[in-house]
């Protein structure tokens, strides 16, 4: 990137808002010049706010004065880490006045014409937002991350696509940071498993269905897997678990499977974006592994472990995932979807090298004719 291109978060007082801001301090292709929150902190310095987060609250943004949630003066680029009961009407507000709102809340997920994306998985889904801005007559956009739980379950059945996945049944152990703050109270987790979190299952196997589905001109034809999930809260900080037992009609060997699972990669494009791992994601091969107090921050936490592989009596394979929420599961998330935004963007304004040959060719041509005599 030339020139580093201004961004600003909404909701940047919660805890995915406050994991945005301190991920694009120092970001090579985007600058924070502007922050928005409630009106509860709207006309405030955004140093003097609360600081949730054990990194340190970066210099540069603290002397940000905090805007309200409307689009006046917000740069193009927005990441939306609203709480779900503002984020719907806010967002579509945003895109309609010209803003490109990449956001990590549940509202317009399931929409047919927004993006659910995953860049090593279906980068392809943000053709659909031609027709986001042609039926909706936008000059924006709004492009979506999935739940935190349902990356690390797509991630891992697009791994295993090869294999036709058929049918899933997932739990999750999800950290109390994922109820954001101050979230749950002490003396319901502490020695303790929550078997509910509100939507929680229903997003896990709708979103999943979504991001391993076709896009058209028109919407996504849904995966064909059929997926069950369950939910817990249980006592860790960071990092969610999900336990997988899959079916697999193609019934590969187990070996198979890790070699799958430890060499998936998204397309080329991927790899040249700032935040994208290496390997998205990582396969450990001890019993007791992986576990969030020692893996969760694989690749800065943008990494996906996987460990436990073994047969399943039931559906034939099962494992463990594990990701980081707040970063791989939410900001970091979008953060890598708004780098794909833009590097489609940019492809789309370059003319391809034959174009360009054919440009350079038509310039000589008519230098000539002007140049020649009479």
């Amino acid at each position: 990137m030339p020139d580093r291109i201004d961004v600003g978060v909404l909701g940047a007082t919660g805890v995915v808002g406050q994991q945005l801001v301190s991920m694009l301090e120092g970001h090579p292709w985007f600058r924070t010049t502007w922050l928005a929150a409630s009106e509860r902190s709207a006309g405030k310095r955004y140093g003097t706010l609360p600081w949730r987060l054990p990194k340190p609250l970066p210099p540069s943004a603290a002397g940000i004065t905090v805007s309200p949630l409307v689009p006046a003066d917000a740069p193009r680029i927005v990441f939306s880490a609203l709480d779900a009961g503002v984020a719907g009407e806010a967002e579509v507000a945003f895109a309609r006045a010209g803003h490109v709102v990449v956001s990590n809340a549940r509202n317009h997920r399931l929409d047919p014409l927004v993006p659910l994306v995953v860049p090593e998985v279906n980068g392809d889904h943000l053709s659909l937002l031609a027709a986001q801005q042609r039926e909706r007559n936008w000059t924006g956009a709004i492009v979506t991350n999935p739940n935190c739980s349902t990356v690390f379950v797509a991630m891992t059945l697009a791994a295993l696509k090869p294999f036709q996945p058929s049918r899933v049944l997932v739990t999750t152990l999800q950290a109390v940071s994922g109820a954001g703050y101050p979230g749950v109270s002490a003396l319901d987790i502490l020695g303790n498993v929550i078997p509910y979190i509100a939507g929680e299952e229903e997003k896990i196997e709708r979103e999943t269905r979504k991001i391993l589905g076709r896009a058209g001109e028109s919407g996504v034809d849904d995966a064909p897997i059929v997926l069950s999930a369950q939910a817990t809260r249980v006592a860790v900080q960071d990092g969610h678990t999900a336990l997988l037992s899959i079916a697999l009609d193609l019934a590969p060997s187990l070996e198979d499977v890790a070699e799958a699972l430890a060499n998936f990669r998204g397309p080329d494009e991927i790899a040249e974006l700032p935040s994208a791992p290496s390997a998205p994601i990582a396969l450990v091969h001890d019993d007791d592994r992986p576990q969030p107090r020692l893996d969760v921050s694989a690749s800065n936490g943008m990494t996906v472990t996987c460990g436990r592989l073994r047969r399943c009596p039931v559906l034939g394979y099962k494992l463990v995932a594990l990701g980081h929420n707040t970063v791989r599961g939410a900001a970091g998330a979008a953060l890598l979807n708004a780098e794909l935004v833009v590097v489609r963007e940019r492809r789309l304004r370059t003319p391809p090298p034959e174009a360009l040959c054919r440009t350079e060719a038509r310039v000589r041509d008519t230098s000539r004719d002007t140049l020649s005599p009479a």
